[in-house]
């Protein structure tokens, strides 16, 4: 196993403790995903036709806010307790420690969101096949948020009224994932249309696994100067 591999492995399982420990915003976000996904039954209607065509776009919206809710708790542990600064003059490559914490962060909320999607599903009357499909979208969909949110995350650090800074500096980055995961998601316009949305985010979270990182890193030392 290579340094930085093995620098990141330490990194995960660091986050994944602090997070279990103290767990309210996981399951705050968690929450906010179940609840939002399902006023919409209730407030549009019993209609089968209608819930079956909002669905995915539904449950996406609803998974990109909740991802952005949480996007701002990426570093502020870190930087509250001056974590962060050491961290940042550590010899140990800071990319790897912030893709450590990225992927702590799925594993904790994009991950159970893929998780508690078909039981939310189910309010909409999707069929398995559907299911199956929005499942497979987030599950690509949702790093892919999450590694967007790192960025916008470590340049609002510290920064007064970050949170809504961070909504107006990442959402218009949330467009295209949300344009694509709901078109792999979108049965019903054939599976031609699914797979080649279902391929632009496959290649978006390439790109974004390559450059987040970095790019998070050197906002990091921008934001601590």
């Amino acid at each position: 196993m290579t340094g930085l591999a093995h620098l990141t492995l330490q990194v995960i399982r660091r986050e994944l403790i602090l997070n279990w420990r103290s767990r309210t915003v996981t399951l705050s976000v968690l929450l906010f995903f179940v609840l939002a996904s399902s006023l919409f039954p209730l407030g549009i209607g019993p209609d089968p036709a209608l819930l079956h065509a909002i669905a995915p776009g539904v449950l996406w919206v609803t998974a990109l806010f909740a991802a952005l809710l949480s996007a701002g708790q990426l570093f502020s542990g870190d930087f509250a307790s001056g974590a962060l600064e050491q961290m940042l003059l550590s010899p140990q490559p800071l990319a790897g420690i912030v893709l450590g914490k990225i992927v702590a962060h799925w594993l904790t909320t994009g991950l159970a969101l893929v998780v508690l999607a078909p039981v939310v599903a189910l309010e909409y009357g999707l069929d398995a096949r559907t299911i199956l499909m929005l499942m497979a979208s987030l599950l690509v969909g949702t790093p892919l948020l999450s590694l967007i949110g790192s960025m916008g995350a470590a340049l609002t650090l510290g920064v007064r009224g970050g949170s809504v800074v961070l909504a107006l500096l990442i959402l218009p980055l949330y467009v295209p994932v949300l344009v694509f995961g709901v078109g792999a998601a979108d049965v019903a316009s054939g599976n031609a249309w699914s797979n080649a949305n279902f391929s632009l985010l496959a290649a978006a979270l390439c790109v974004a696994l390559w450059l987040c990182p970095w790019a998070s890193a050197a906002a990091l030392r921008i934001s601590m100067e």
